[in-house]
């Protein structure tokens, strides 16, 4: 009988720990539908962010400003001494110590593979995760949401996890850090956020011909 109670009894606990689980993993989701739908809803974003590198030790390595603007598939990506642009099917990497620029074709096949882009940095975690909210903290006075997100299929990936911060007011996403399965770190914290300004193509294409003395590497093929 005593046997039978404990039986009963741990199935209980099981079915308690599992609904609460399912409420947790449905807040996240309900979450990032929303923050989703808004994010789609932008016609460009521009953003201005820091990215701060931590060893296996948690010693910072590595920290520096970014900028990029994004409109649909097209984007501009600007840190430290490269700049990257992409209209979408071609891609440029400027280096500026070297002065050269490597021209490569858009890698759409891997477009949808987990992997982070500046294409989908406000997107990922749309397709391939398991989110789990973590709870909310207050950061320079706004309310963030903390969500967790695990790659379904870990073993295609180079880190073990994402945290999402979402400013609960704005809905948007203030700070993404991911765990990398070496150990290391990489936090991108949004410094600022502008939305739907008007932003001509010509953002997203380079031009050779304004940087006197360029090396130029086209990889196409």
């Amino acid at each position: 009988m005593k046997k039978i109670i404990l039986s009963v009894a741990l199935c209980i606990c099981a079915i308690a720990m599992q609904a609460q689980e399912e409420a947790v993993d449905t807040k996240a989701s309900a979450i990032l539908q929303s923050l989703s739908k808004k994010t789609k809803a932008y016609k460009t974003i521009k953003a201005e962010f820091d990215i701060t590198m931590y060893g296996k030790d948690k010693a910072v390595t590595d920290k520096q400003k970014g900028n990029l603007i994004v409109k649909g598939g097209k984007y501009k990506l600007e840190v430290k001494n490269q700049v990257v642009i992409s209209d979408s099917n071609t891609m440029w990497t400027y280096l500026k110590d070297a002065n050269e620029v490597q021209i490569n074709n858009v890698d759409h096949a891997s477009a949808d593979k987990g992997a982070i882009s500046p294409t989908n940095i406000f997107t990922i975690y749309e397709k391939g995760f398991k989110s789990h909210f973590d709870g909310e903290t207050t950061e320079k006075g706004a309310t963030i949401e903390n969500i967790s997100l695990f790659p379904k299929h870990p073993e295609k990936e180079k880190y073990h996890t994402l945290k999402l911060k979402i400013d609960k007011t704005k809905n948007q996403i203030v700070g993404v850090v991911v765990f990398m399965k070496d150990g290391t770190v990489m936090e991108y914290t949004i410094d600022s956020l502008a939305t739907d300004t008007d932003l001509g193509d010509a953002t997203f294409k380079f031009n050779p011909k304004d940087y006197p003395g360029i090396d130029v590497e086209d990889l196409r093929e």
